[in-house]
């Protein structure tokens, strides 16, 4: 069976057909409320092309009388609303008589995003990425209630490859040392990385046993790649380093050492 087909009927054609999420709004009843939310340890959710990617919601929640539970928890893209996630479940954990810490486990399948809004005009597989909000309905032992919407904000972003080689290596003191690379960007239409071009990227140098500094930048052509020279001093290392974006994480190539002779 092809993978992504798999993957639309692991979820169910119910959620596939939804493409919009649901508007939730910061309303209820009593004083439970939802105190602190932290999504992925804060960090951005960083998607590929293969790998299932899970994460937690996790929510500080108080109530006079104590948390019961949390009736939903869902995540979207707050510019589109476009979420592809699946909410796998929901943990809670007492710490005082009025104050629970409840865990939502979520989880996004590369290979699921493209059906998700197939079908719909106009429809980009890649618009998912950007800035993401979390809504959730909470409830009190005592029958309190809060349907809270933007309890958090978070970040989707393509995985990003980037790579480097120096030439010639060894390279004599005072010659001019070429230091190529690529930039490539998971793409969920296809399950690929593509080139991701006209994009500005930093040329970092370190000495054996010290630290990386910009030398220069460069820009990344039609195919992505990169293209530099630079003046033999001493033996070293270098690599690209690729600052992101709103919608394509950071990353940093392995480094490439190079023998001054």
């Amino acid at each position: 069976m092809d993978r992504r087909i798999a993957a639309l009927a692991a979820v169910g054609a119910v959620a596939a057909a939804v493409m919009v999420a649901p508007v939730a709004h910061a309303e209820g009843r009593g004083d439970i409320r939802v105190t602190k939310t932290v999504v992925n340890g804060g960090s951005n959710v960083i998607v590929g092309i293969k790998n299932v990617k899970q994460f937690a919601i996790t929510m500080t929640i108080k109530d006079n009388s104590g948390v019961k539970r949390v009736s939903s928890v869902s995540a979207f893209n707050s510019s589109n609303a476009y979420g592809p996630v699946d909410h796998l479940g929901t943990t809670c954990r007492k710490v005082s008589t009025t104050t629970s810490v409840c865990t939502a486990t979520m989880q996004i399948d590369p290979a699921w995003i493209d059906f998700y809004g197939s079908g719909n005009e106009g429809w980009d597989a890649n618009s998912v990425a950007g800035d993401w909000t979390v809504n959730a309905t909470v409830s009190a032992n005592d029958g309190d209630y809060w349907i809270s919407d933007n309890i958090a904000s978070f970040k989707v972003k393509r995985a990003a490859t980037l790579n480097t080689d120096a030439s010639p290596e060894p390279v004599r003191k005072g010659g001019t040392l070429t230091v190529t690379g690529k930039l490539s960007r998971a793409n969920w239409t296809d399950l690929k990385y593509h080139a991701f071009t006209k994009q500005v990227v930093k040329l970092q140098y370190k000495k054996p046993g010290g630290r990386y500094s910009t030398v220069k930048t460069a820009t990344t052509d039609s195919k992505g790649h990169l293209r530099t020279t630079v003046k033999a001093v001493a033996s070293g290392s270098w690599r690209w380093a690729f600052l992101g974006t709103n919608t394509t994480m950071k990353v940093v190539s392995t480094g490439d050492a190079v023998t001054v002779k």
